[in-house]
């Protein structure tokens, strides 16, 4: 009997996903543009209103059709074989293996002055390390989830807390009336695209459908839990961003989180507070080496081309999609690509993550009741919509060239699904 894993392992896997590098680099660029408080704080509220409508969604659509692989799956039973194809194709290329290389990566940098072993190296190591814990045993991978997201919530909290009550003479805070002018602007439109990013990962949970105990119970609370649960913590972290330290510090500032580390806990706090985000980022490497591999399996049983990575070991963990995610992630870190690659492939995640909401509309009018019901239909998924529409529309005028990649990316996942169906009519003329 498969082991299953909890609401709170899966609502651990969400948030993982979600806490990265996204939320401690944004505002630094933001600030570029806004400087009123409530407009940056509307922004990360819209940020936690579109992945609360995207959670609602994946959580109906997870329950009506109970089997791992999230986009992949859902696409494919929802309209056709070959776009849930191309979605899963884009999972197992780039969708995975590239944020788990950049993680690596900015963990590596953050852990580099505590050493003198190069940063790639050291995040080769820390995937090579968490990839093996994922390899054998999902008890071991729920426990190893559960400590490494606790810790993170921990330090997270402990940061909010130690923030919000020290004061300062000197910081961004404005809580004047400008914000009406400043959210109509241009740049505020701009700025929910990287928001929107520092979002991506709340729909963990529905790729891991098969492993959740309940599913029909758990996997809403999961998604919704851990959507409410990181949308007040990146609220918050913003307050205590802006509280500590002057617009002038922290405009066009990269690492916004260790400038305000080294302002709040001095230069020896600061290096371990330093070394504490560097460890959140094993949570979140960890997440997306655990739900990565089960796109690859769910591609792998529905598609012959890849059912080399099908097979389970005995504790049920898609052992050789495992050993290939780690691999990908490794040589996107060696080669340095996985920056270009992710721009690259934002686009084309976007417009599937789309594509998956609109097909609640879809599965409503295929059957009476479903499993789960979003509630609010169809607020939740129009509101959804439109702001991705808002997020693909500025990447299709800003980033042409990258947009233009991503089709391509999608024109040579085509060609291996030309080569798919070859083999699978082989197979069946054979068989």
């Amino acid at each position: 009997m498969q082991t299953k894993i909890s609401k709170n392992t899966a609502m651990a896997v969400v948030i993982a996903n979600m806490i990265g590098t996204g939320v401690f680099t944004s505002l630094g660029f933001q600030l570029e543009y806004l400087q009123n408080t409530w407009s940056i704080l509307i922004l990360w509220g819209l940020g936690g209103v579109m992945a609360l409508c995207g959670a609602f969604s994946y959580a109906e659509l997870g329950t009506s059709m109970q089997q791992s692989g999230g986009e992949c799956h859902f696409l494919s039973k929802m309209y056709n074989r070959y776009i849930g194809y191309l979605s899963g194709w884009v999972s197992l290329t780039v969708g995975f293996a590239a944020p788990i290389a950049l993680a690596a990566m900015a963990a590596g940098v953050y852990l580099q002055q505590f050493t003198t072993v190069n940063s790639r190296v050291i995040a080769c190591l820390l995937i090579g390390m968490i990839g093996l814990v994922h390899l054998f045993d999902l008890k071991k991978s729920s426990r190893f989830q559960l400590v490494t997201t606790a810790f993170k919530l921990v330090l997270i909290t402990v940061f909010i807390i130690i923030g919000l009550w020290e004061d300062t003479s000197i910081n961004a805070l404005d809580w004047s009336a400008h914000w009406t002018a400043e959210i109509v602007l241009p740049s505020f439109a701009v700025s929910f695209v990287y928001v929107s990013y520092a979002y991506s990962g709340w729909n963990a949970a529905a790729y891991i459908v098969d492993e959740i105990k309940e599913v029909r119970k758990n996997l809403p609370r999961a998604l919704i839990g851990g959507v409410l649960v990181v949308s007040s913590l990146y609220v918050l972290l913003q307050v205590v961003f802006l509280k500590q330290a002057p617009i002038s510090a922290l405009r066009g500032t990269l690492e916004v989180g260790e400038l305000v580390a080294y302002r709040v806990f001095g230069s020896n706090g600061g290096r371990l507070m330093s070394a504490g985000i560097a460890l959140m980022l094993i949570s979140s490497i960890s997440a997306m080496v655990w739900v990565g591999p089960r796109v690859t399996r769910a591609m792998a049983k529905d598609f012959a081309v890849w059912s080399v990575f099908e097979k389970n070991n005995k504790k049920g963990v898609p052992l050789r999609a495992v050993v290939l995610q780690i691999a990908m992630a490794v040589l996107m870190v060696v080669t340095g690509s996985f920056e270009a690659i992710l721009t690259y492939s934002a686009f084309v995640l976007q417009l599937f993550m789309s594509l998956t909401v609109f097909s609640v509309f879809l599965l409503r009018r295929s059957q009476e009741r479903t499993v789960y019901q979003s509630p609010m239909y169809p607020v939740p998924q129009l509101l959804f919509l439109g702001m991705s529409l808002w997020v693909l529309g500025y990447l299709c005028y800003e980033q042409g060239m990258q947009v233009l990649i991503g089709i391509a990316l999608l024109i040579v996942g085509s060609l291996t699904y030309i080569i798919n169906e070859y083999l699978e009519q082989k197979r069946n003329q054979n068989g």
